[in-house]
């Protein structure tokens, strides 16, 4: 035993003791989607507290940021903070059940989607350019983003996590063998439906799945050795799909207690030291990787023309109807780069001069934009609807940058070569396909 719990410690993980509403709690009210989402659609979070009431929510446990900027943070913490508080004191939570809980969730795009909840080591987490970590960031982390998420994470109860991590495995094996096993194990530990498709959850808590777990992680950990990385550092095993801030906030705010407690009793043992973490594989079937697209506030069509007008090889024309610009920026096979500008019932297909990443040569231009621009920001919208229905509802004052399609495969071994991608220059689906709110675990 004491031998597996180091192999799992030396893959960067351990298992959790997870927390789990009582199964008479209505789970579909519990279950709520990433704070992350529909940033520019006050309607839908106000949808969702009319939906979920007084009833016990993990909306009552997270800050949706879409308020972010709102009068009140502080208060708005200190409620969360309270409801945690009271979760556990009013005995809303089951038992803790130690073990792994392994996931199947269905989304109104695909039928299934696995994932592994577990806990990774933030020892073993950096974010910043060219680290060599076994957990390493895909996009760049902005750090003057991370305070309002340390706030609601330092001295909380209670973590509630929409954090996932993937792993490089082409050939698909770890997460469903480790279905099947649970499968046969026992029923579901729950099932409910969600805003979009359901969610099924199993407990993992048999050595044997913890052993499969590991032998499965080594060959992936072997492989990163061999394929894209330096074999005298650590490999590079998990790679931040979604939640980049929330895991970099995780680990500033372990820092920040370590340095105030160093030399304590137990210190490296403290919960703060990890983060309850979705993982999924790369090449599963049910995950789609979408383009975050651009929504420009306090500039026309023409300004964002001009903008864009200082790209290599810049060309423009107008095109008459959303779907042709959508089937123009999604063309695989074409020669340029495309994007699409949507202003109200305005579209603009624009093809430039540039290889690689979209967001490699875009985001440099935006960020100075916006920076020298008084009276201009930006939001990152994730689906191609949400883009063209706050690009329409904003009127003259607003512009969407509707971006292409990009490719999973090859992922590891790019960032591993040239450090995290501009942030925002991918999306694991569409927003309704983000993780949703359930499993808790014991923080503070």
């Amino acid at each position: 035993m004491h031998n597996l719990h180091q192999q799992l410690a030396d893959l960067g993980i351990a298992i959790p003791e997870i927390l789990l509403p009582r199964p008479d709690m209505d789970l579909e009210k519990w279950a709520v989607i990433a704070c992350d989402q529909f940033t520019q659609d006050r309607a839908y979070w106000t949808r969702v507290a009319d939906a979920v009431g007084p009833a016990p929510s993990t909306l009552h446990l997270i800050f949706p940021e879409i308020y972010i900027e709102d009068p009140g943070r502080a208060e708005r913490i200190r409620n969360i903070h309270k409801a945690m508080d009271s979760y556990l004191a009013r005995g809303i939570f089951s038992l803790p059940k130690k073990g792994l809980v392994y996931l199947e969730r269905s989304t109104p795009y695909h039928q299934c989607r696995r994932g592994l909840m577990l806990t990774v080591d933030l020892e073993q987490y950096d974010w910043k350019a060219h680290a060599c970590s076994l957990i390493r960031a895909t996009e760049g982390t902005i750090a003057e983003r991370l305070p309002p998420r340390m706030e609601v994470r330092r001295g909380a109860a209670l973590e509630i996590p929409h954090v996932i991590l993937l792993i490089d495995d082409e050939a698909d094996t770890l997460l469903p063998g480790l279905g099947a096993q649970a499968k046969k194990a026992a029923p579901p530990l729950y099932h409910t439906p969600l805003q979009g498709g359901a969610i099924s959850g199993w407990l993992l808590d048999q050595e044997s799945a913890w052993a499969y777990l590991v032998e499965g992680l080594q060959v992936l950990a072997r492989k990163a050795h061999s394929c894209y990385d330096n074999p005298e550092g650590d490999p590079f095993l998990y790679a931040v799909g979604d939640g980049n801030h929330s895991l970099a906030s995780a680990k500033a705010i372990w820092e920040e207690y370590k340095s105030a407690h160093a030399g304590e009793p137990g210190l490296m043992a403290h919960p703060a030291r990890w983060a309850l973490v979705e993982v999924e594989n790369l090449y599963d079937p049910g995950i789609a990787f979408e383009p975050i697209h651009r929504l420009i506030f306090g500039a026309d069509l023409e300004a964002v023309l001009h903008l864009l007008a200082g790209l290599p090889g810049f060309t423009s024309r107008p095109v008459a109807q959303l779907e042709e610009l959508s089937a123009l920026v999604g063309d695989a096979g074409a020669l340029q780069s495309r994007l699409g500008l949507i202003a109200g019932t305005e579209f603009v297909l624009v093809e430039v001069e540039a290889s690689g990443l979209v967001t490699d040569y875009l985001q440099p231009l935006v960020d100075a934009f916006i920076k020298d621009t008084a009276g201009t920001s930006i939001d990152y919208i994730h689906g191609e609807a949400d883009l063209c229905k706050s690009a329409h509802h904003s009127g003259n004052a607003s512009a969407g940058i509707l971006l292409p399609p990009i490719k999973k495969s090859g992922l590891f071994k790019t960032v591993a070569s040239r450090g995290p991608l501009p942030r925002k220059s991918f999306s694991m689906g569409e927003a309704m396909e983000k993780r949703f709110y359930f499993e808790c675990r014991r923080l503070f």
